[in-house]
């Protein structure tokens, strides 16, 4: 049977790369029929119950995939940290590389530490399971260790059945180790009972979790993970990020784990570089298994034991913590093996050339299956910068499958407005296309901006636009008209970009009441300081300060898109774009939305071209609670009234626009419905 033609690539300039598209699919197709087998992928995305060490009946059972090794040991507490015979694992007859150990109950305790010591050809070693589920840093050494975790009284979810509910994710992106004002290392429980309730109160119905996996360097924000199955254990015990979890879910958010599959840390002990005196176990050999930049190593996705241990990883964290999906993170870097350094992707041919690792695609699609198998409501999110074509098209019609992709290019347009172009030289057109460009076969996530533009050399937005005016003139009545125009120009970039995305939103934890500095985390360079690796929540709760300003409006304008779930569903529909004028409108659903950029001129009765009825004033920046000057009426109804301009009748409003505002209006009903007639003369005129 012929499979289907991919939906996506009726885009014309897709069909001369059609074989290809439909070959990438018939290689998912194919790899998942192989370790399916006879039963299903989700059923083989299981590797974490077989590995590792777990408490069965009667004991333990203890299992490592090393194909190198020749003998194999567990060494930890229960043993003087010395080897011993009854600690020694056995090689499993008619495995593939795979070691078995069996203990009796009373051989390990809960709390204990360990590791594994290895012998090889050559050589051997010590390392941490790589299915450990619990890893802990000696605070005094510095050494990580695994550790027994078997509690006596499991964790009990409170929120059994949650789903997460159909609607657009607004994205609340959030590192719980920097997520408190004192300077220190948050933990999970300071972060369910102090950020949480903030996120709820935010009106955001996603939180994405970052550094959620075990990590050595805690200054790589969580992006050289050693331990792929260890929640991170600098933050609290197993239980605390459950209860956090859970939690959420009880407020009626969803909670997605920004998820490392592109890379991993290149420590040998704690990690999985020469897992077994090997560089293949799990990771590419040579040069190609070494990022130029990360200095990370890279996975073979063409491997068994890569797809085992990776696919496993995805149902891991949706079985044992329930998280509800996951933000993919470096999948341009999956995808092609010059990792997208260095290149502009201009041409559609680069999507489709010998520099694509089609084993990334067809990893990235079969996880994509595992995922929505497991737990078919769960949001997936790639962070791609090439745009390739089909990553958030279905496994149907030829794609990897994920439910949304990142617009990234949002934020380098505004960053580039930002710190390039003068107001009077902005080019709404131009920033119209950046704020829409998409495919209009997937869905993405838009953001002003993210973690990255605050990490040390770099500048948050509000940042950027205010300068050094932030450390002295943000008391409130400080006059400073740099202030002034960078609260304007940040709700209003908030806004346009929120509610002309094409899915989804995300906002950086912070950033919505334009948090003061970037982000520095503890090392050698500023003295093992948190000072910067924290969030000072009090600038936006002192009513003395505009910061809450701020986070007033990011406020209000998420709780009123998040009202109408199907809002970002569809089509941003452009109403008005006037570069003299610097106006941009556009419609969202029973939403228009109106921004006047330029920074002196309001104006009065302007007058734009409407769907007939009447229109209803929701929220606009210029309200005095939002560091506007007041100037535009509350309560407002605007009824569209038919003018003929050029032989054409077409509905109108007409609405005050002050300088540097922006409204949204919501479509009622009522207002006339029908067109007048236009007088015989005219027609003729038309014609």
């Amino acid at each position: 049977m012929t499979p289907p033609r991919p939906r996506f690539v009726e885009d014309p300039w897709l069909a001369p790369f059609l074989p290809v598209v439909e070959r990438r699919a018939a290689k998912a197709r194919a790899l998942e029929k192989k370790l399916a087998g006879s039963g299903s992928l989700a059923d083989f995305a299981s590797a974490h119950e077989w590995y590792g060490l777990h408490r069965v009946r009667g004991g333990w059972t203890f299992r490592e995939h090393a194909p190198n090794a020749s003998r194999m040991w567990l060494v930890g507490d229960f043993s003087g940290w010395r080897r011993e015979e009854r600690f020694e694992a056995g090689r499993i007859e008619g495995s593939d590389g795979d070691w078995e150990l069996r203990l009796p109950a009373r051989a390990l305790a809960h709390g204990q530490f360990y590791h594994l010591e290895m012998e090889w050809p050559g050589g051997g070693g010590v390392r941490l399971p790589a299915y450990a589920r619990r890893v802990v840093q000696n605070p005094d050494t510095k050494i990580f260790a695994a550790q027994v975790w078997a509690p006596a009284r499991p964790y009990r979810w409170r929120h059994d059945g949650w789903r997460v509910p159909r609607r657009d994710p607004l994205v609340y992106e959030a590192h719980v180790g920097m997520a408190q004002e004192e300077p220190k290392v948050g933990t999970w429980r300071e972060f369910r009972e102090n950020v949480l309730p903030r996120v709820a109160k935010a009106g955001y119905n996603t939180l994405q979790l970052m550094a959620v996996a075990e990590h050595p360097y805690y200054g790589s924000f969580g992006y050289q993970v050693s331990s792929f199955f260890a929640a991170s254990s600098r933050f609290g015990e197993p239980e605390e990020l459950k209860a956090l979890v859970d939690a959420a879910h009880g407020l009626g958010i969803a909670v997605i784990m920004d998820l490392v599959h592109s890379h991993a840390v290149a420590n040998e002990v704690e990690g999985l570089a020469r897992f077994d005196g090997t560089a293949h176990c799990y990771l590419h050999d040579g040069p190609r298994g070494r990022h130029p930049v990360w200095d990370s190593v890279l996975f073979d996705y063409g491997r068994l034991a890569t797809q085992h241990f990776l696919l496993s990883n995805c149902r891991f964290w949706l079985d044992e913590y329930r998280f509800d999906g996951f933000r993919f993170d470096g999948v341009t870097s999956m995808l092609y093996s010059h990792h997208g350094l260095g290149f502009d992707f201009t041409e559609y041919r680069q999507y489709f050339d010998e520099t694509v690792d089609e084993d990334a695609f067809a990893y990235l699609a079969l996880a994509n299956r595992v995922i929505h198998a497991v737990r078919p409501d769960a949001i997936t999110i790639a962070e791609d910068v090439s745009g390739m074509p089909g990553l958030a098209a279905p496994a149907r019609d030829g794609g990897a499958g994920f439910d949304y992709r990142m617009a990234m290019g949002v934020t380098e347009a505004w960053g580039r407005l930002l710190r390039e172009v003068p107001d009077e030289r902005w080019d709404l057109g131009w920033l119209w296309h950046e704020l829409t460009s998409r495919r209009a076969d997937e869905r993405t996530v838009s953001y002003f901006e993210c973690h990255d533009q605050a990490l040390v050399g770099g500048k948050t937005m509000f940042f950027e636009a205010v300068g050094p005016a932030i450390y002295d003139s943000m008391h409130r009545g400080s006059g400073s008209l740099v202030v002034e125009r960078a609260v304007a120009v940040h709700e209003m970039a908030r806004l346009a970009t929120l509610a002309s995305a094409g899915g989804g939103y995300l906002c950086f934890m912070g950033n919505e009441f334009g948090h003061p500095e970037w982000i520095d985390f503890p090392r050698e360079g500023n003295g093992w300081s948190c000072d910067k690796a924290r969030r000072r929540w009090s600038l936006r709760d002192d009513p003395k300060l505009q910061f809450s300003y701020l986070a007033d409006w990011d406020e209000a304008m998420v709780r009123l898109f998040a009202s109408d779930p199907d809002v970002l569903d569809g089509p941003a529909k452009l109403l008005a774009c006037d570069d003299a004028a610097k106006v941009l409108a556009f419609a969202r659903g029973r939403f228009v939305v109106i921004l006047n950029f330029h920074w002196r001129d309001s104006h009065a009765d302007w007058p734009l071209a409407v769907p007939p009825g009447d229109y209803r004033l929701l929220l606009d920046t210029d309200r005095p609670a939002f560091g506007g000057q007041g100037r535009i009426a509350q309560g407002q109804v605007f009824r569209a009234a038919w003018e003929i301009r050029d032989g054409q009748a077409l509905p109108r409003i007409r609405v005050y626009l002050p300088s540097r505002t922006a409204m949204v209006l919501e479509r009622v009903p009522g207002g006339a419905r029908r067109a007048p007639s236009i007088p015989r003369a005219k027609r003729r005129a038309r014609r």
